[in-house]
């Protein structure tokens, strides 16, 4: 492969070869079901988390809250 091209009028061209450009279909802003699944998975993560706090330090959200 060379590292430069010519054009159709024999001007060189040295720039690097471009990749080949494409356009994602899907939505992925508003309520799309990719949208909805990511949500309801940090929403999972962030309850899991707030579980593990409280059983490791005896203390809820709210009294971490109300004592930082």
């Amino acid at each position: 492969m060379s590292s430069y091209t010519v054009d159709e009028r024999g001007v060189l061209n040295n720039f690097a070869v471009e990749p080949k450009m494409y356009v994602e279909e899907t939505d992925r802003a508003g309520f799309t079901p990719y949208a909805e699944l990511l949500n309801g998975r940090l929403a999972m993560i962030g309850f899991v988390s707030l579980l593990i706090l409280e059983v490791s330090t005896g203390h809820g959200l709210i009294w971490w809250l109300t004592n930082i």
